[in-house]
């Protein structure tokens, strides 16, 4: 089982419409501890992603990616348009000349797009940030690559580690970022930038998880 270029542009596209739904709610939780603006940033960045995607479709997966990575760079404010742009970028490299992968290459794309993420933010597990989803995310993935799962199994898991990370992040207090800045204050708040990074990787196993 391997996931194609197609499956990789309906994927961004699927991801485009769950941040346009989501708006509100990611906006919501920003306001909380931050500027308020992630949903906002983020729907405006995937939308100008959509413009750019049908000059990219012939490309392989690697040149997709990076050409999102970059349209995020120039669209999205805030620490949102780069650390979204590195994991587009980094993931592309890794995969790069690709017109299809499995799970071990997804496993390998992702740990690259964390360590450049960590590399951009200074962030480590527990900060309160989109690393927290992230790196259990990337350990699920090479657990299931390793144990030789299917790729649905290791999406499937990647997703739920990523949820579980996610949700860890309401007890914590921030120690990176603009929510760094409420100390104490910043408990009891999810984090947005954990969440959208969920639902990029929720998003995967609902298009890819029946490639």
């Amino acid at each position: 089982m391997s996931v194609t270029r197609d499956d990789v542009l309906l994927w961004i596209r699927a991801y485009a419409e769950v941040i346009d739904s989501n708006m509100e709610y990611l906006t919501e939780l920003d306001a909380k501890i931050g500027d308020a603006d992630h949903g906002a940033n983020m729907n405006r960045g995937f939308k100008a992603v959509l413009t750019k995607l049908p000059d990219n479709e012939d490309k392989d997966i690697g040149g997709i990616m990076m050409a999102v990575g970059m349209a995020l760079l120039s669209k999205v404010g805030g620490a949102g348009g780069p650390l979204y742009s590195t994991i587009f970028i980094q993931a592309g490299k890794s995969i790069d000349g690709k017109m299809e992968f499995g799970l071990e290459d997804w496993a390998k794309a992702l740990e690259a797009a964390t360590i450049g993420v960590i590399n951009l933010g200074k962030a480590s597990l527990g900060d309160k940030t989109m690393v927290d989803a992230l790196i259990p995310a990337v350990e699920a993935l090479k657990e299931a690559s390793q144990q030789g799962l299917s790729l649905r199994e290791g999406l499937e898991k990647s997703a739920k580690a990523a949820e579980k990370g996610m949700i860890a992040t309401i007890p914590l207090v921030a120690r990176k970022g603009r929510a760094s800045y409420l100390g104490e204050r910043s408990a009891g708040h999810q984090d947005p930038g954990a969440t959208s990074t969920f639902m990029l990787l929720d998003t995967a196993v609902k298009v890819w998880a029946e490639v």
